[in-house]
């Protein structure tokens, strides 16, 4: 390890004095430099020095930037994040890797950009669920601009579940409405199908029953829609929905259908209310004002597919 540190200290060393300019030498040796200080921060990973890593990746991504190479700064910035990473620090992190995915997208490589994105929004889920799906959000509009929707609808998913788990369902409903577009764009029906239950569940907790009933509605004119297991699931949860019919609510929302869907969905559906009643309860319900039991909805807790 000592080695490693004296290694590291050493290409720094020769960094510096590339660095520096003379009667002879009027421009700075930028790409040298850079080079060097890439050497470092492996030597200081190596001997498991993050600080000074970080700091050698920084100052790479520095020397690049200088001589306009801006793809090898975009690289060097997002291996100090991933150097902020190991040490725990994610927004830190999630900062270097924003920037990063700028770079990636001047330097005309958006793809890289978006998968940058893609990566920071993953590593802030466990932390702060807003910055994570605002991520996922940049990452899908990257995408969307090179007209890569398959990528991009992916993306704007996971900031809709994000946006659900966080209870925004306004937010949902805008994110879920631009889905379920770009996948009939794209002509793949069946997932349409699903975003429209997605779409339901989501403005029926809003207590906008016009709004999901509008959803069922204009997914009629998608092929295959009307007659669908989906379709008929959706009318008859508006049905019992409007007629305050808990029975028939609960029937709906505790069939195959809506408990296999996305964890987050699926939790939408047990948990949905009645106007007018209790809150939903299974068959054998006791009370139908209290609470279902914990461990209802630890029978979701590993996501379902």
């Amino acid at each position: 390890m000592a080695q490693k540190i004296t290694e590291a200290h050493e290409h720094v060393a020769k960094a510096e004095k590339y660095l520096k300019t003379s009667f002879m030498k009027w421009k700075p040796d930028y790409d040298s430099a850079a080079s060097e200080y890439a050497k470092a921060a492996v030597a200081f990973k190596s001997a498991r020095q993050l600080e000074q890593a970080k700091d050698a990746y920084l100052q790479e991504a520095e020397a690049h930037t200088s001589n306009r190479s801006l793809f090898h700064a975009a690289k060097a910035f997002e291996q100090a994040g991933m150097m902020l990473k190991d040490m725990q620090r994610l927004p830190e992190a999630v900062q270097y890797i924003e920037k990063a995915s700028v770079m990636y997208v001047e330097n005309g490589t958006p793809d890289t950009a978006a998968m940058a994105l893609d990566r920071a929004g993953k590593l802030m889920e466990p932390l702060d669920l807003a910055k994570a799906a605002h991520l996922y959000q940049q990452a899908a509009g990257v995408f969307e601009n090179e007209e890569r929707l398959r990528q991009a609808v992916e993306l704007i998913g996971k900031a809709s579940r994000l946006l659900v788990r966080q209870q925004k369902f306004d937010e949902a409903a805008e994110s879920l409405q631009k889905e379920k577009n770009m996948y009939k764009e794209i002509e793949n029906y069946p997932t349409c199908f699903k975003k429209t239950i997605a779409q339901v569940l989501v403005h029926l907790h809003r207590g906008d029953y016009v709004a999901a009933e509008k959803c069922v509605q204009e997914s009629y004119s998608i092929p295959g829609f009307s007659g669908s297991e989906d379709c008929v699931a959706m009318e008859q949860l508006l049905q019992g929905y409007d007629d305050q019919d808990e029975e028939l609510v609960s029937r709906v929302c505790t069939s195959p259908l809506l408990r296999y869907m996305d964890n987050d969905y699926a939790k939408l559906a047990i948990s949905l209310k009645v106007p007018g009643g209790g809150k939903k309860k299974p068959a054998a319900a006791g009370d139908s004002g209290a609470a279902p039991p914990e461990e209802e909805e630890d029978e979701y807790a590993g996501g379902l597919c």
